[in-house]
């Protein structure tokens, strides 16, 4: 394989593609390409993916027709509600279930300090059920010392491409592995730790019960590994997993129900403050802002801030072949046209962004969307009021618009993607409505938490590190923006 170059293998009988990183930029400067005029060349061998346009014909020459607009708004407002439970949680009280029911050992997946960046990235690609890889000092090891995920992936690719911003401290060490990835040097994981700014390992004893649980997670952090007694990886219990498990066997939880029905302004879940990208700015705009704040998703918003569509940390795996190097200087629009074109082959159908939900949607509404779609987070639209009688829509700024300016704006050539219409005629902007907050999967849980007499800590804690570990940000941090739109140009 080709050191330190991003690729898929295809059938045995098909090439190897690899990508060749671009020249690297000093990336103190915090420059990017489009404000250097610096353009990717693309003579590379064509690669399995691009080989395959245009044979066998297009997919949406036999996909079924497409739904109506009224059918379409009628699904987005009330989503299937199916639940798959499970007779062995049946009757039981959910204080009673160990941690390590809920995972099994065929999702931990490990890899070493001294495993090459791209052979890491193969791994988390393969590794589709907890989308984590666990690092050990070497392969007698069974003690975890870190993890490599998308949001690690997202790091490394804007230090190999010359777009990442770096404290002082770390310009050299920045420069030094754009320089090996240009040089073809492979790269260990060990070597480029300090890009990752990784939290603390969370580990929890399968032996206990979900109350830790909960109150860990409904913490905001985000995953947690879990241990027998030998300290053994068992299992990898994400917030999400803990999300579907209140969500399929809720109905044995009475508490926990009980809440469903209600409306998300009514339960008090949700944020007000809010970060989003315009549908027009550069994809690497959208990856840095992720990286900078600390955050796995942003939303993208059309001029009227309207949702059209959502980018997060796990979309980067698109972009780990040479065929998609040229998304990184289009449009957040067309990545995301891209992505759901790519989701309709394969389903054999349209697709359309599902990523929001209002202050009158009920709990049951959101959890449904965040499990179906298997998303951290929804955002949070305005909706007109159910009846006259009802109160207005609540104002849950400020929100932060990050919009790029029309002259900055590059498209790079040889890319093999369809065009774009503008944001404003895709079908998120019309279906969705105005940004005004968003709810997590760490809101959910931490109210399920109180619910149940918990004490979970204060998200905003977690969330306030998280941004802080990302110190190398040239952006001024949400947690200083003023209480009233902030459009940044």
């Amino acid at each position: 394989m080709d050191p330190n170059a991003f690729y898929f293998r295809g059938s045995k009988d098909s090439k190897e593609t690899s990508i060749s990183p671009p020249p690297p930029q000093r990336t103190g400067s915090a420059s990017s390409l489009h404000k250097s005029g610096h353009v990717i060349a693309h003579s590379h061998r064509s690669s399995f993916a691009e080989n395959l346009r245009g044979l066998p014909p297009s997919p949406r020459n036999q996909r079924h027709p497409s739904f109506t607009q009224a059918a379409i708004q009628e699904l987005l407002n009330h989503p299937p509600a199916s639940r798959q439970h499970n007779p062995r949680f049946a009757g039981r009280d959910w204080r009673e279930v160990a941690i390590g029911e809920l995972v099994s050992k065929d999702e931990v997946a490990w890899v070493e300090m001294d495993t090459t960046v791209e052979d890491a990235t193969m791994a988390l690609l393969k590794n589709t059920s907890s989308k984590v890889v666990i690092v050990r000092e070497d392969a007698t090891s069974s003690i975890p010392v870190s993890t490599f995920d998308y949001n690690d992936l997202n790091a490394y690719i804007l230090v190999v491409v010359g777009l990442a911003h770096p404290s002082e401290d770390l310009v050299e060490l920045y420069d030094t592995v754009a320089t090996k990835a240009q040089a073809r040097v492979s790269i260990p994981l060990r070597d480029v730790q300090p890009i990752f700014r990784k939290e603390s390992l969370v580990t929890l004893e399968g032996d206990e019960d979900l109350a830790k649980a909960i109150e860990v997670l409904g913490s905001g952090v985000h995953r947690a590994l879990v241990t027998n007694h030998d300290g053994e990886v068992i299992g990898v219990l994400s917030q999400l997993k803990l999300i579907e498990f209140f969500w399929n066997e809720g109905v044995n939880f009475r508490v926990i129900d009980d809440l469903y029905p209600r409306l998300l302004r009514d339960v008090g879940v949700g944020s007000h403050q809010i970060i989003a990208i315009n549908a027009d700015s550069p994809l690497t705009e959208a990856l840095n802002l992720m990286n900078q704040e600390g955050l796995s998703s942003v939303a993208v918003v059309d001029n009227g801030l309207n949702v059209v569509g959502n980018i997060s940390s796990a979309d980067v795996r698109h972009l780990t072949n040479a065929a998609s190097f040229p998304l990184l200087q289009n449009s957040c629009m067309h990545f995301i046209s891209v992505i759901l074109t790519e989701q309709g082959a394969e389903k054999g159908k349209d697709s359309f962004p599902v990523f929001h939900v209002n202050p009158y949607s009920t709990l049951a509404h959101t959890v449904a969307k965040l499990v179906a779609t298997h998303s951290h987070r929804m955002w949070i639209v305005e909706s007109a009021s159910p009846s006259p009688s009802a109160p207005g829509t609540p104002s849950l700024g400020p929100t932060v618009f990050v919009p790029t300016p029309s002259s900055s704006q590059t498209s790079l050539s040889g890319g093999h993607f369809p065009s774009v219409p503008p944001a404003s005629t895709l079908p998120g902007s019309y279906l969705s409505g105005r940004l005004i907050g968003v709810v997590t999967l760490t809101d959910i849980l931490n109210l399920f938490a109180r619910s149940t007499g918990l004490n979970p800590s204060d998200p905003s804690e977690q969330r306030a590190r998280r941004r802080r570990s990302s110190s190398s940000s040239i952006r001024p941090s949400i947690e200083s923006t003023r209480a009233s739109l902030d459009i940044r140009r």
